[in-house]
C-alpha cells in the first residue's frame, strides 16, 4: 500500500473547482471532502447572515474539512480536498499531514468566471447563502488564487479547456509508488 495522498484542488470562486474534483473523486475512487458540502448544512442550520458571519461559516467549514481529512490521512486513505483555499492562512493545518500532497489551481478567463458567478446567483437550487453575486462585484482575480504554500506537486488547470493530459498525470501521480517519486 502507497502512503496516503491528498490532491488540493483550489482556485478563486466560479473557477470550476467543484466540477473537476467530482470527476477527480469518481476517477480515483476517493472520498471528496468540499468546502461548501460542509458550509451548506451550516447556513441551513445558522443561517446565512451577512459576509462576516458567512466568513466564520467558511472558517469552520474549513476547519471540519482539514479534521475529516487528518482522520482519512491517520486511516491510511487519502481524497480530494476543495475550496477556495487561503495562501498564508490554511498551509499550517495541511503541512502537519503525513500524506503526499498535489494542489489543483483552478482557472478560468475572468469573463467566463464573472458569467458562472452571475449564472449561479440566479439559479434556484443554488444555496443562497453562497452570496455569488456579492462575490462576482467583490473578489477580481486581481486578487487572485494562489497554490498554497506546500510541498508537493503543482497543477495549474484551465477550467475553460480540455484537461485530459492533465487528468492522466494526475492519475499517474496518484498511483506511483512513493519510491519513485
Amino acid at each position: 500500500m502507497h502512503e496516503a495522498r491528498l490532491i488540493i484542488v483550489t482556485g478563486l470562486p466560479g473557477t470550476g473547482k467543484t466540477t473537476l474534483a467530482r470527476a477527480l473523486a469518481d476517477r480515483l475512487r476517493v472520498p471528496l471532502l468540499a468546502k461548501d458540502a460542509i458550509k451548506e448544512p451550516l447556513l441551513d442550520c445558522l443561517g446565512a447572515g451577512d459576509a462576516a458571519h458567512s466568513r466564520t461559516l467558511s472558517d469552520a467549514s474549513f476547519a471540519v474539512m482539514f479534521a475529516l481529512a487528518r482522520e482519512l490521512v491517520a486511516s491510511g486513505h487519502g481524497g480530494i480536498l476543495e475550496g477556495n483555499f487561503r495562501p498564508g492562512e490554511h498551509e499550517s493545518a495541511l503541512r502537519s499531514s503525513s500524506a503526499r500532497i498535489a494542489q489543483v489551481l483552478c482557472v478560468v478567463e475572468e469573463s467566463q468566471r464573472l458569467e458562472r458567478l452571475n449564472a449561479r446567483s440566479a439559479d434556484s437550487m443554488r444555496h443562497a447563502g453562497h452570496r455569488d453575486a456579492d462575490l462576482a462585484r467583490s473578489m477580481p482575480a486581481a486578487r487572485g488564487a494562489a497554490f498554497l504554500d506546500l510541498p508537493g506537486e503543482r497543477f495549474q488547470c484551465d477550467t475553460g479547456a480540455s484537461n485530459s493530459d492533465l487528468l492522466a498525470r494526475l492519475d499517474r501521480w496518484w498511483c506511483a509508488d512513493s519510491r519513485t517519486l
